[in-house]
């Protein structure tokens, strides 16, 4: 059964209120009013529903740790007892449905101890041979029900439309689950991809910061990429979420949704110092801070002055020394710098990656891309890396993205479900 878009909007009951259609112009989230209180996720309006955009189908579900309930249950085994649901499938991501593998891995193929349900490995599939996972599992409808980061190189929602693509070739229904932009969906920043430099870490056209939630990126997907073959898709809003909001707002338990993204403010600063993975120097991976702490053997109070004297807005500087017990310098004592976001509102992750890329390489002689050239990966393009290389600044370097981020943002608008 795949919702209409006459029988969306004209629906009665809370389905109608709960669906939007992979046209792009279904219902927007419920308006909060006034003594908002806890934000509801998609699962949560789903279930209130009694599954009733599930009714008569075999279900299966693209789902993490992070796909939890307010009281932190998992949906999965909230989902497999309940008769109302007809659920027969898992399908784990990168780090897999439990979240037991490290970054670059997954859990492979087994059944799940708890539920005794069948998991599927999506990792680094696509195409026809997820499609034939799908075909394979059983199911009528994938559901896809985990917690994005609010960065193009965050690879859970290139896993959303590596199984919409999926999906459509295998005759499957899709349904998106909202939950929160963590960093808030205030604005869309920095460098759009070139589709030369397409990978797992960056499938399409889209900013290196969205500004967008999951359901909202699924409705772009469906409409501006996969177009020629769209997936039957419905996407359930949250409510009571504006675009304003930062996780800490939302009353939503955090769960990281990687091994290294272990808090919201690990999420605030990630768009723009991920970028640290294209270079010799430590991203902080293997500390208490990945993200945040940067630095590598030889790095010294310098760069935090340099970075610091660049006054940007919301931001400051620490100069820090860490020993990362993994990862790059595992066990050696590395000197860099700690990122202290002071004002969230005003604050530019991606500037301020590129700000930190600047200085580093100023500031420090050993400064070096990976040799793989990763950099052009995560920021989309050549323009970062070869700008740096010839001494331009960070303004410069941010100037070059502008006329193709307003198209992005101008595009974008079209797919928003939540105001504020």
């Amino acid at each position: 059964m795949s919702l209409s878009r006459r029988g969306v909007l004209a629906a009665g009951g809370a389905v109608g209120a709960l669906a939007a259609t992979a046209a792009g112009t279904g219902s927007a989230a419920a308006s909060a009013g006034p003594g908002r209180g806890r934000v509801r996720t998609g699962f949560d309006r789903l279930a209130d529903d009694g599954y009733r955009l599930l009714r008569g189908q075999k279900v299966g579900i693209v789902t993490n740790p992070t796909g939890v309930t307010a009281d932190v249950r998992h949906i999965v085994d909230v989902m497999h007892p309940d008769s109302r649901v007809h659920l027969t499938a898992v399908f784990g991501p990168e780090h897999g449905f439990r979240g037991t593998a490290q970054a670059g891995g997954s859990e492979g193929r087994y059944d799940d101890p708890a539920t005794g349900l069948p998991v599927y490995d999506t990792y680094l599939k696509s195409g026809q041979p997820l499609a034939d996972i799908f075909t394979a599992s059983g199911v009528d409808t994938v559901v896809f029900d985990i917690q994005d980061a609010g960065a193009r190189f965050y690879t859970y929602i290139w896993t959303l439309y590596d199984c919409m693509e999926a999906a459509a070739l295998a005759g499957k229904r899709l349904v998106v689950l909202d939950r929160p932009n963590p960093v808030s969906g205030r604005a869309a920043l920095g460098p759009v991809l070139d589709p030369a430099f397409a990978t797992f870490v960056g499938r399409r056209e889209i900013a290196q910061a969205h500004g967008m939630t999951v359901a909202e990126l699924a409705l772009f997907f469906n409409a501006e990429f996969l177009h020629e073959n769209p997936v039957r898709l419905d996407v359930v809003t949250m409510s009571g979420w504006r675009r304003s909001d930062f996780f800490d707002g939302t009353g939503l338990p955090w769960v990281p949704p990687s091994p290294n993204m272990p808090t919201p403010e690990t999420a605030l600063v990630y768009s723009g110092t991920c970028l640290f993975e294209g270079t010799n120097l430590s991203e902080g991976r293997g500390t208490t801070r990945p993200f945040e702490l940067l630095g590598a053997e030889g790095v010294d109070h310098r760069w935090a002055a340099a970075a610091n004297a660049l006054e940007l807005p919301g931001v400051a500087f620490r100069e820090a020394y860490f020993a990362p017990v993994f990862s790059k310098f595992a066990g050696k004592t590395v000197g860099g710098v700690q990122v202290h976001v002071q004002d969230r509102e005003v604050f530019d992750p991606v500037r301020t990656g590129i700000a930190l890329l600047v200085t580093a390489k100023r500031t420090w002689s050993g400064f070096a891309w990976r040799p793989d050239n990763w950099i052009d990966k995560l920021t989309g393009n050549t323009r970062v890396r070869t700008m740096i290389d010839a001494g331009a600044d960070t303004d410069t370097v941010v100037r070059a993205w502008r006329r193709d981020l307003s198209a992005f943002r101008a595009k974008r608008r079209r797919y928003l479900r939540y105001g504020g």
